[in-house]
């Protein structure tokens, strides 16, 4: 292809939780400051199509195939020469590349796919690398050990590239620093910027000030809910003090204008009133505790019913161990394909982790929702959670409905 990934500036970003949100905020900053930026992420809720998107514009479809039918036209000429089909990522991957050069953005905030040292995201040399944190996740490729996972994210750290580094085990950072300090690479960690709050957080977003070297701001609104998203402001400003410092026009104006106007489909996402409905990707057990965490905060005393959907090489019992505070029903279904064959056993860890907290069975994700909601006591709400295949379908029911 020419090594398109060349041709603009990179932001590389790796982590078990808290990419998007992190590339969500650069990428909206670095808009706001009149910069092209394309943005790549995975998975997505509902198209493709939604995981290239420039200035926030998914790519649209024409470009699409456009782009895949040259991809496919290379991948041809490989299999001839006797390499293996790439995979669905990584023509994606490809494709992204490609579109960003044809749309000629300035920097491109990539997401890696999963762990890093492997992933086809790593053909870039990019202007900061950010691993956001490290937890158990995908641990059939990259553990068994928090180390293993550790090292392999440790694997984007480029030879004099800063790197930032957000809240995680000392294990973990040990990691990071010994990989960043053999590679030269000057390593930043996300605390030093303090995020905190000016007034008491709401579902519909919260009121902040920040402290660091380059940024000071009061009272400034933050469209996006939960506790962890502040961990992930602080890793986000991190990384563009760094950019800053490297020559890019980014103002405290700039910061106020993007944050006020975030938006995160699935995460922490109301998607109706009445009643409450709240939905969530929370799909390994660090995300289900932050989502447990920040919705006591922001929803103190209030129980729910909860409708959740765990892929079969999740960890499922550390997922829903985390979710069973304040929650008074569950009902499991199954997350869309093949992946989601044993959604069943969800009921025996239930009932073996909360025994005195009925739980059903529902397979058709919307039937379970209409199920949930049916189930709501006065002042109950409800959470849809788990898998993104799960958050996809519930939520096209629950928008549409």
């Amino acid at each position: 292809m020419g090594n398109p990934q060349n041709e603009y500036s990179c932001v590389h970003i790796a982590g078990t939780n808290g990419k998007g949100s992190t590339s969500v905020i650069i990428s909206n900053v670095l808009a706001a400051a009149g910069y092209r930026v394309g943005r790549f992420t995975s998975p997505h809720l509902h198209s493709y199509r939604e995981r290239i998107t420039i200035n926030n514009q998914m790519i649209d479809a024409e470009s699409m195939q456009q782009g895949l039918n040259q991809v496919e036209e290379l991948v041809t000429d490989m299999l001839a020469e006797g390499y293996d089909r790439p995979t669905e990522f990584e023509v994606l991957t490809a494709l992204a590349f490609w579109y960003f050069k044809v749309q000629k953005v300035e920097v491109a905030v990539m997401e890696v796919g999963m762990g890093g040292l492997y992933d086809s995201t790593n053909v870039i040399r990019p202007v900061v690398s950010i691993i956001t944190g490290v937890d158990v996740d995908h641990i059939n490729f990259l553990g068994p050990t928090l180390k293993d996972i550790a090292l392999n994210k440790a694997g984007i750290i480029k030879n004099g590239v800063p790197v930032v580094a957000g809240p995680m085990d000392e294990t973990c950072l040990a990691v990071i620093r010994q990989k960043a300090a053999a590679l030269d690479a000057k390593l930043y960690i996300s605390d030093t910027a303090v995020v905190s709050r000016s007034a008491a957080p709401a579902i519909s977003g919260q009121t902040l000030d920040i402290d660091t070297d380059w940024l000071h701001l009061e009272k400034i609104k933050f469209a996006l809910a939960g506790d962890y998203q502040l961990t992930n402001l602080s890793t986000a400003v991190t990384a563009l003090g760094i950019m800053q410092k490297n020559g890019y026009r980014i103002d405290p104006e700039h910061v106020r204008k993007a944050l006020t106007s975030l938006k995160m489909p699935g995460r922490l996402e109301i998607v109706s009133r009445k009643p409450l409905v709240i939905i969530d990707v929370a799909h390994n057990p660090q995300g289900a505790k932050a989502l447990n965490d920040s919705l006591k905060v922001l929803l103190p005393g209030r129980r729910r019913v909860l409708v959740c959907g765990v892929l079969d090489d999740k960890d499922a019992a550390g997922i829903l161990k985390n979710l069973g505070e304040n929650t008074r029903e569950m009902i499991i279904t199954r997350p869309e394909g093949i992946r989601g064959r044993d959604w069943r056993r969800l009921k025996n860890i239930w009932q073996n982790i909360f025994p005195d907290k009925p739980c059903c069975s529902e397979e058709n994700i919307g039937e379970a929702v209409k199920l949930g909601c049916r189930q709501l006591n006065e002042g109950d709400y409800l959470l849809v959670t788990g898998s993104f295949y799960v958050i996809n379908q519930a939520r096209r029911e629950l928008i549409n409905s």
